[in-house]
């Protein structure tokens, strides 16, 4: 290591500990020698590509985004200095309702405030030194990004995994749009969190019930991904193996479309047990007994303002109203009372399902409160613990059919088997297997999104623009009046030509759920410039994301929809890997007071406060040791001052050592035995921090071992000259070891030890196994199994050699003194236990 005492003698500020100076330094040097930029020539087997989801540009920086912006920048640097070609871009998640609602609060166009919040969000990011590659940047609100978006809409269009058709939708009546059902949490729009209401509107879905099967078994494959995540997804999907049952409608032809109703079962061992049918308020049979039935056609009305969605549909109020229509009963011939029920949804199954309310509790409810038949025909198994008290609730546990018949005895295995063959033989009903997922309706009434490249005329109906118009532009100078969409008044953006017939038509005024954009953006970064077509070579180069780092709460809506995009792409030709994420870092909450840090919390949740105050460095440093990545902390401004103290300490130390006599070469033989344990405890930093930022990805560790090696270089004897050399190296490893936690000051310090180099590009130093090497160890010494001494020894000691050793300490031999030692058990690394009596 050199010394650069000159140097550091005539820079009159030597001894001051400026973060923003130094910060600024490392960054212009960045920039100057574009330090992280990705090649797109390099071998393969090197390519890193590490991303963190990217923002929504809402104004400012928060603590969570500085916890998941700088876990991504660790890993990338790390990944750097061990050779890899490393892809970090940083974009814009830039559609979406809070510009919208922003811009009807403040009169400003959704377009100005966004881009706005887009420049002071870029210049926060680059003073917290993020080694992102900025030439790769974009928003999706750039019609050079959506263009592709609609172009690919219309290919899949054209393939039929897309349609249109008039559903019941969550609708948000403050946000005034459609909600996705995973948009939906507590019955509560996911953003406004206004209860969400039950409507009909024309929507445009994407198939992904396609998908359906792919999507849950590839999950097994994706050995990276936390299993957490993967369980939440597998019950998303919600796979079932179950029987497609057919009721006849009593007094209706039996060849005509309303003579039969169908129902999906997962437990056709309870058929015998149902007493009634229950329809969704929107089934074609209870509108067709409402014509005939005032009050029913009341009910009906009612239930479309009812505020549930599918994930409130087990806490609401059950409500229902019998048609005045039977059911007959597929095996008994046994007519069943047809109800209308509010907890049925037209949108999942056939809108049918069968009531069997002793052995389920939400029928067992509805059953109890409309004085309905409840017929028990399945018990516990012998050997269960279970009992069944219809008095009280449903059984609704696997048992032993009864009250079945000729089913009577049979399991529930049996009985499944049994029972779908009778079906099957009259054509009543065949096995299939079912998903929850449903089709993803990607349509958004309002303005600040994707336009959806479709178009109305009276003579075609609704077709695709040609790919040659695309992209169809947002207008992005526009005027609300309330929360209407101002697409749906703009003529310029209105009128257009039929691309079948070159007739006048009109555009579509729906656009597309934002969760399109993110999506796909992770490709795109890829080829950003790429214009025809939607993705190049590089984009086959760089995906699957080798680590992708962002909040739990995404691990349904986003992480569904862009496994499920990326395998529209492969089937495209335009990615050849079947994921697009091979390993998934889930970050825990920032917490204050027990809660999520928003901007309630004013200054102690806004990073800038902390960063001009302490320096990006130690908030970075203070954020990595608070807690392991997936775990959730309270923040404290504290740990930003501790840490900074921290930096300064090893700045001063640094500077001090360079300043005294240079280092000699190093000899790990002249080193004294201080000076070999302290090259011992560094190359055990350097080894356990590789290991943490490689596979544990726990940085609060490291942070743990660089203050511990910073400690014992000041704790090491000054008065054997062979160990500054051991110093030089530990000095330099602490360095390494913290810059990519640290990147600023350990550039700072790189340079002061006379490095000219980039730290960030240069190279992860190599652990000598032979530092790691002990020449001694302590053995614990017992004397009929308790401690009466410590001996230091040779780590390869056999019994005989340790029991000489312990007899010669003084202690030992009090208790060993007059007796015969009988037996000597070694422990091999740890203690010797002399028997004696």
């Amino acid at each position: 290591m050199a010394t650069n005492t000159a140097d550091t003698q005539a820079d009159p500020s030597a001894d001051e500990f400026d973060p923003r100076q130094i910060e600024a330094a490392a960054q212009a040097r960045w920039a100057a020698e574009d330090s992280f930029a990705a090649s797109d020539n390099a071998a393969e087997d090197d390519k890193f590509f590490c991303l963190s989801m990217f923002p929504y540009p809402s104004g400012q920086l928060h603590m969570g985004h500085v916890r998941c912006y700088t876990l991504g920048d660790v890993i990338g640097r790390y990944q750097r200095l061990i050779g890899k070609n490393v892809l970090q871009p940083m974009g814009w998640d830039a559609f979406g309702l809070p510009a919208e609602n922003a811009a009807i609060k403040h009169n400003i166009p959704p377009a100005q405030w966004t881009r706005d919040n887009i420049a002071h969000m870029r210049e926060q990011m680059q003073s917290l030194g993020f080694a992102f590659d900025w030439s790769r940047e974009f928003a999706t609100c750039d019609p050079e990004y959506y263009r592709w978006e609609q172009w690919f809409f219309i290919r899949l269009y054209k393939k039929g995994l897309v349609y249109r058709k008039s559903s019941m939708v969550n609708w948000d009546p403050v946000d005034q749009t459609v909600l996705a059902n995973e948009q939906v949490v507590d019955g509560k729009g996911w953003r406004s969190g206004a209860p969400v209401e039950r409507r009909e509107l024309p929507q445009y879905f994407l198939k992904i019930t396609d998908y359906a099967e792919e999507l849950l078994t590839a999950l097994d494959e994706l050995d990276g991904w936390p299993e957490s995540v993967k369980s939440m997804q597998r019950n998303w999907i919600g796979r079932s193996r179950g029987i497609e049952i057919v009721f006849g409608v009593a007094d209706e032809p039996a060849d005509s479309a309303a003579g039969s109703l169908s129902v999906y079962t997962t437990r056709p061992d309870t058929l015998l047990g149902a007493t009634y049918l229950a329809v969704a308020p929107e089934h074609p049979l209870a509108q067709a007994a409402a014509q005939a039935d005032p009050e029913l056609a009341a009910f009906i009305d009612s239930c479309r303002n009812v505020k549930a969605a599918e994930a409130e549909l087990a806490t609401i109020e059950k409500r229902g109203m019998a048609t005045g229509r039977d059911a007959v009963h597929p095996l008994t011939g046994e007519r069943l009372p047809i109800w209308v029920a509010n907890f049925v949804l037209m949108d999942y199954g056939s809108g049918a399902v069968m009531s069997v309310p002793a052995h389920d509790q939400r029928d067992w409810e509805f059953a109890r409160k409309y004085d309905l038949p409840i017929v028990q025909v399945i018990e516990p198994l012998p050997d269960s613990e279970a009992t069944c008290n219809l008095e009280q609730a449903a059984y609704t546990d696997h048992g032993r059919l009864i009250n079945s018949g000729s089913y009577d005895g049979l399991d529930f295995e049996g009985a499944f088997d049994a029972i779908s063959e009778a079906l099957a033989a009259q054509g009543a009903g065949k096995e299939t297997v079912n998903y929850r997922l449903r089709d993803w309706g990607v349509s958004r009434q309002r303005y600040w999104g994707c336009p959806i490249p479709m178009v109305h005329c009276d003579d075609c109906g609704v077709v695709p623009e040609l790919e040659s118009n695309l992209p169809v532009v947002l207008p992005t100078e526009v005027t609300f009046e309330g929360v209407r969409s101002p697409l749906t008044t703009d003529e310029r953006f209105l009128a257009c030509t039929c691309p079948i017939c070159g007739g006048p038509a009109r555009r579509e005024t729906d656009t597309f759920d934002t969760f399109m954009e993110s999506s796909w953006y992770y490709a795109r970064f890829a080829s950003p410039d790429s214009n025809q077509p939607m993705l190049d070579d590089r984009a086959k180069f760089w995906t699957p994301v080798d680590h992708y780092v962002g909040g739990i709460e995404h691990a349904i809506l986003h992480l569904l929809y862009a496994r499920f995009f990326h395998k529209l792409m492969r089937d495209e030709g335009l990615v050849d890997s079947d994921e697009p994420f091979r390993q998934l870092l889930m970050l825990g909450m920032v917490l204050k007071n027990g809660r999520k840090m928003s901007k309630k919390d004013g200054d102690a949740a806004n990073p800038q406060t902390l960063i001009d105050r302490y320096g990006a460095d130690a908030v970075r440093t203070a954020m990595m040791f608070a807690a392991p990545p997936d775990q959730s902390f309270e923040w404290s401004e504290a740990g930003v001052e501790g840490q900074a103290r921290f930096l300064k300490r090893l700045t001063a130390q640094v500077r001090e050592f360079v300043a005294g006599k240079p280092a000699p070469a190093l000899d790990p033989a002249q080193l004294s035995k201080a000076g070999k344990a302290l090259r011992r405890k560094a190359h055990e930093a350097l080894d356990r921090a590789g290991d943490d930022y490689g596979r544990r990805i726990q940085f609060n560790t490291v942070v743990s071992r660089v203050h511990e090696l910073s400690n014992a270089i000041r704790e090491l004897p000054g008065d054997h000259a062979p160990d500054r050399a051991a110093v030089a190296e530990a000095l330099r490893f602490a360095v390494v070891i913290l810059s990519p936690i640290a990147p600023h000051v350990t550039q700072h310090l790189w340079e002061l030890i006379g490095e000219s180099s980039v730290l960030a590009t240069s190279s992860w130093p190599a652990v000598d196994p032979d530092a790691l090497v002990l020449d001694t160890i302590e053995l614990v010494v017992q004397v009929n199994g308790k401690v009466r001494g410590r001996i230091e020894v040779e780590p390869a000691i056999d019994a005989d050699a340790a029991q000489a050793l312990a007899l010669g300490d003084a202690n030992v031999q009090r208790f060993v003194e007059g007796k015969t030692v009988r037996k000597t058990i070694l422990v091999p690394g740890k203690l010797l236990n002399l028997v004696v009596g």
